[in-house]
């Protein structure tokens, strides 16, 4: 079934003043993105209300085909984290181009995956609550559903076990190994006995499917390889012992930050028993020009994999605003703030000046960037003489995509002449 089959974008009462069209949705074909005729609109010719984000998509199915690629070299798969985007239009994209399921964080997550058709979800997460635990309960009554969550303590153990026991079903769950001073996971041998202990009582409602880690925590790539190597022993000696209730069984790492290594080091890793490898980044949907960005360079520079690729990831997504105001010299005041970008790890970087009636935008000064920003409102450091105008457009690149996509219920793509081609709807 479609993304169009399953959900209409609601209509809007300022559906007259802002160009969102009911039903609008990204359609896809395997790798390639068909435009949907009539829609017109072009963010150059001010058809777009701002601020507005935007995604390019030659750069989406770039970064698509790419991590594909990568993935294949290696021989794992891929369960790209949704919390990123929340779109399905995108899950259906990633899913499209050979996605072995979703990555989700969250039972509300997991339920808006299933409304858009997604069938297979791995919640990088604890299952913990009443009404989570029904939330899921319910979604598993589709025999075609699968879905698979982190315990990493006896208390939780027990209380799914009793949960699911009561409902007649099996939940399937991964054990999540954790490091001192990290999140989540358990941290060390004996509370992995006791999480095994307790499975041993709950078969008929646990169903003990792998081992998952997450790195990404972790700034040392030492540290990183210390931890995957403590997963496959681990692994391999649950293994010998017998305590897996799927064949093959998953061993799952990998955020957008060390996914390179975490390849490396699992699809040699030798437990004894056929696994499946199950990577889970995200951002490398989109990429960025802040922390992403920095990751992506030390991808490229240590592993020999995304080097012979010849390419690298590029990022996908922008910010547009107008100059609102020129208050004072030596500042521009954008019409952009905290409700509209990231900025829990660096300002949005301006990077394009387009003044409408002009052939193209064109780069900004080496000057120009952010200082402040506000709810609705951004502070850019200009010069004096700079030419710069009220009612001018200003492309900006952002730091950290997840949390620039969750300011924004509709996102348009773009193609290479700033074209409307879709509108993308998110569900934070």
């Amino acid at each position: 079934m479609s993304y169009n089959e399953t959900h209409k974008i609601a209509e809007s009462p300022i559906a007259s003043a802002a160009p969102f069209q009911k039903g609008l949705a990204l359609l896809s074909s395997g790798d390639e993105i068909r435009s949907l005729p009539g829609l017109g609109w072009n963010l150059l010719r001010e058809d777009l209300s701002l601020p507005a984000a935007v995604l390019y998509r030659d750069k989406v199915l770039h970064n698509v085909a790419w991590m594909k690629k990568f993935i294949a070299a290696y021989g794992v798969k891929l369960a790209p984290h949704g919390k990123t985007t929340m779109a399905p239009a995108l899950f259906s994209l990633q899913l499209d181009a050979g996605a072995w399921g979703i990555t989700l964080a969250t039972a509300h997550q997991t339920a808006i995956a299933y409304q858009h058709s997604v069938r297979r979800v791995l919640m990088a997460n604890q299952l913990i609550g009443k009404q989570n635990r029904n939330i899921v309960s319910r979604l598993l009554e589709d025999p075609e559903f699968e879905y698979f969550c982190l315990v990493d303590s006896r208390e939780l153990v027990n209380q799914l076990g009793a949960f699911f026991r009561e409902r007649g079903q099996r939940l399937q769950v991964l054990i999540e190994l954790g490091v001192e001073g990290g999140r989540t996971g358990a941290r060390n041998s004996s509370s992995l006995e006791e999480i095994l202990l307790a499975l041993s009582t709950w078969r008929d409602s646990l169903a003990l499917c792998g081992v998952e880690i997450y790195e990404g925590i972790l700034d040392d790539e030492l540290q990183v390889r210390t931890l995957l190597n403590r997963a496959v022993e681990m692994t391999r000696s649950f293994a010998a012992r017998n305590v897996f209730d799927r064949n093959p069984v998953i061993l799952s790492g990998a955020g957008s930050r060390w996914y390179d290594v975490v390849a490396e080091v699992l699809a040699h890793a030798e437990v004894g028993t056929p696994v499946e490898i199950i990577l889970r980044p995200g951002c490398y949907l989109t990429s960025d020009a802040g922390i992403y960005k920095a990751a992506q360079e030390q991808v490229m520079s240590r592993n020999p994999v995304a080097r012979k690729l010849k390419s690298s990831l590029q990022q996908a997504m922008q910010l547009w605003a107008y100059v609102q105001s020129i208050p004072e010299n030596g500042r521009a005041i954008l019409g952009l703030g905290r409700r509209d970008a990231a900025f829990d790890a660096g300002l949005p970087i301006p990077v394009l000046h387009y003044r409408p009636g002009q052939p193209a935008p064109g780069s900004v000064p080496n000057s120009w960037k952010l200082s402040k920003i506000m709810d609705q409102h951004a502070y850019m450091d200009i010069n004096h003489s700079d030419d710069i105008r009220v009612g001018d457009m200003i492309g900006l690149d952002i730091s950290h995509p997840c949390t620039t996509f969750d300011k924004w219920r509709y996102i348009t793509l773009l193609d290479s002449e700033y074209n409307v081609v879709e509108v993308v709807e998110t569900f934070f």
